[in-house]
């Protein structure tokens, strides 16, 4: 598996992956101009032709066979060319001693505290390939991206997650809240937000803080609340350093992860490393690995092993990075249990040793060689 920058020629591949899913709530329309847009916009971020106000990276996951089985997004910075809202979940405070009456009562705020910060987005994978890391090497290859290239991003990383909806697709806290605002259904002010049209909800919605017992109790159970369809991404995310601090989406009430960049496990863990070419030992963890480019950026997941002070693939690893030894990568352990491995496995193996322990001499491609 390759995770790469989305191509004109992807469009028909991606549109087929997409057909029947309801993508439009994840800001990846299915309609094949505005796609289209998108994909030529993106490339042109990946040129490093736009401001990062207007960066839209989008990235495809394709198997060895170039047939495209996931797409993943980033976005430079949310809220700089289109106000960016959300409602911050906090307590208000009355008291009322003649009555020996004092109540803590949740509020919701709306704000724009996100704005400037980066938006992983757009994340969809083929459902016949939801097992093993392929997943995770779709989330996080996003990661090791920003770790390669922080001066695109902003300082935290957020992910809106999608919230609790019932089976006919409506969202209890829409239609609660938003609905007596602006007059419309969920789906479709949810479809005019994605398009990057949002005055209306400075326009309509009130700037007041709003209780939430006001709200019917199906409402407040969904507020910040996640739909089950997105465990496996929750998982993967917390796994990295991503966490709940208060805000939810103004639309269906679903939570806002976020990380400080520098805290996030595959940005602070990586690893600059020339490359080996070999045949790792079968105990190697698995790596995710960044080419280090940007226009023809490719990252993948194999098995590798450090070895003195180089990180050891097979031919195959290299290939699919189109990198030759000696060529340089950014690299991170999949898993964090074994990132922790390797890195003591690095302290405490002296040079000869890890050669000894690594290396397979028959298969051993120095860095002064070429790929064939």
């Amino acid at each position: 598996m390759i995770v790469r920058p989305i191509r004109v020629t992807d469009l028909p591949a991606v549109l087929s992956l997409l057909e029947g899913s309801c993508r439009e709530l994840n800001n990846l329309s299915t309609d094949p101009e505005r796609l289209a847009h998108r994909v030529r916009w993106a490339q042109r971020a990946f040129a490093n032709q736009v401001e990062r106000a207007d960066a839209d990276y989008l990235f495809v996951m394709e198997d060895d066979e170039q047939q495209v089985i996931g797409v993943c997004g980033l976005s430079g910075a949310i809220g700089l060319r289109e106000p960016c809202y959300n409602y911050r979940v906090g307590t208000t405070h009355g008291s009322a001693p003649v009555l020996g009456i004092e109540k803590h009562i949740p509020t919701l705020f709306l704000c724009n505290e996100m704005t400037g910060q980066s938006l992983l987005c757009s994340l969809f994978l083929r459902r016949d390939h939801r097992q093993g890391y392929t997943g995770r090497l779709l989330s996080t290859a996003r990661l090791l991206f920003v770790a390669e290239f922080p001066r695109l991003f902003g300082d935290k990383l957020v992910a809106e997650l999608r919230g609790q909806l019932d089976s006919q697709g409506r969202s209890p806290f829409w239609d609660s809240l938003g609905r007596h605002f602006f007059k419309m259904g969920f789906q479709q002010a949810n479809r005019l937000s994605s398009h990057g049209s949002k005055s209306f909800i400075a326009e309509l919605m009130p700037r007041q803080p709003l209780y939430t017992c006001l709200l019917s109790p199906q409402a407040q159970a969904a507020i910040g609340q996640a739909h089950a369809s997105t465990e496996q991404a929750v998982s993967i995310l917390r796994d990295e350093g991503f966490s709940h601090q208060g805000c939810i989406d103004i639309f269906d009430g679903g939570p806002l992860i976020e990380a400080e960049v520098a805290k996030i496990r595959s940005v602070r863990e990586s690893q600059t490393l020339p490359l080996l070419v070999g045949t790792p030992d079968a105990q190697a963890p698995v790596w995710l690995i960044h080419n280090r480019r940007l226009e023809s950026c490719r990252i993948t997941a194999a098995p590798g092993r450090l070895v003195s002070g180089c990180l050891l693939v097979d031919r195959l690893t290299a290939k699919r990075l189109q990198l030759q030894p000696g060529d340089s990568v950014r690299a991170v352990p999949l898993l964090a249990c074994e990132s922790r491995t390797a890195l003591h496995a690095q302290r405490h193996l002296a040079p000869q040793s890890a050669l000894l322990l690594s290396v397979s001499y028959t298969h051993l491609t120095l860095p002064t060689k070429r790929i064939v």
